[in-house]
């Protein structure tokens, strides 16, 4: 049987070279020793101390501003070094929160499998209540949310237009705003999410013209087709994180797959209990984070009504 010249069974093979190969680890974890050009070109691909490295990306500069202390810092790839003199400063914590792990280190990140606070799409929650039965620590509880319910989020032109409801006199209308939520960062952004809708109820339609008096203040007339019906719904929209284990059994739960452990980390502490309620518009999740799930509740959910017209419309013709 061939074997690999360094795959032999000698001695050299399975005793001297595991022990050069140990050495050499070794050696390169030694001030000035390690970044010799003598272990570089016996195996190693670049020496290992005094390798300056950037650890800030133009990107995160610009969020965090020019006067955050590590802009235009530079460490070694081991970050055991300084700007004056090499192996003196150590800075192998990151001073949380002034400094924050993707400020550092923008190619370390949160595992995709961390559990962190729970995020819900509320455009697809339907209050069945299957989360709140699954929590074993009781810390999902019911609260009202105005909502614009998943099947009135299509435009003219889609294919399940039409599909939701209408506009009804006394009842609640929203209208997107120019809020743009296409750069938020879930991992970053550690406050609520901007509403992306204006609220209001819907006091005349005359034709396509719709009165609406917002809930912000004020009264307006426009046109029925920059709508949308809106709904106050009973949701699970309250959630203690002061209790909350992070088992993600309201996420297995959810039959709709509304419920979400994102990978947010921070701003799940407070100076009382109160501060760890989170309402509705904390644990809001934009849907275009989990856009094909949101597409898949769209066309389930469109399906399911349109059988339910025809169904309407065949025992009227009879």
């Amino acid at each position: 049987m061939p074997f690999h010249p360094h795959a032999q069974p000698n001695f050299r093979n399975m005793v001297i070279r595991p022990m050069w190969m140990a050495l050499k680890a070794a050696l390169r974890t030694i001030p000035y020793i390690g970044s010799h050009r003598f272990l570089a070109a016996h195996g190693t691909s670049a020496p290992y101390h005094a390798q300056e490295a950037q650890m800030i990306d133009e990107g995160t500069a610009a969020r965090i501003g020019e006067d955050h202390p590590s802009v235009g810092k530079r460490y070694a790839v081991d970050r055991e070094t300084s700007s004056l003199v090499p192996y003196i400063e150590r800075p192998v914590t990151v001073m949380y929160p002034y400094e924050r792990l993707e400020d550092l280190e923008p190619w370390l990140f949160v595992p995709g499998n961390y559990n962190g606070r729970i995020g819900v799409i509320w455009e697809t929650c339907t209050a069945c209540k299957a989360c709140v039965k699954a929590c074993p620590n009781s810390c999902l509880h019911m609260e009202s949310e105005t909502r614009v319910n998943v099947l009135d989020t299509t435009e003219d032109g889609d294919e399940w237009h039409g599909m939701g409801s209408e506009l009804e006199v006394g009842g609640m209308a929203a209208r997107r705003n120019d809020v743009d939520n296409s750069d938020y960062n879930l991992m970053l952004e550690h406050n609520a999410v901007p509403q992306e809708y204006d609220f209001g109820s819907v006091i005349d339609i005359t034709g396509e013209t719709a009165t609406v008096r917002w809930d912000g203040g004020g009264m307006e007339e426009l046109p029925a087709s920059e709508l949308a019906p809106a709904e106050v719904d009973i949701m699970s929209g309250r959630i203690d994180i002061g209790r909350c284990m992070f088992c993600g059994l309201c996420m297995e739960a959810c039959p709709f797959e509304s419920f979400f452990m994102t990978n947010e980390y921070d701003g799940m502490s407070g100076y009382s209990r109160q501060d760890l309620w989170y309402e509705a518009d904390r644990t809001r999740v934009l849907p275009s984070v989990h856009q094909e799930r949101v597409d898949a509740e769209l066309v389930k959910r469109a399906e399911k009504e349109l059988k339910k017209r025809e169904r309407a419309k065949a025992r009227a013709e009879a």
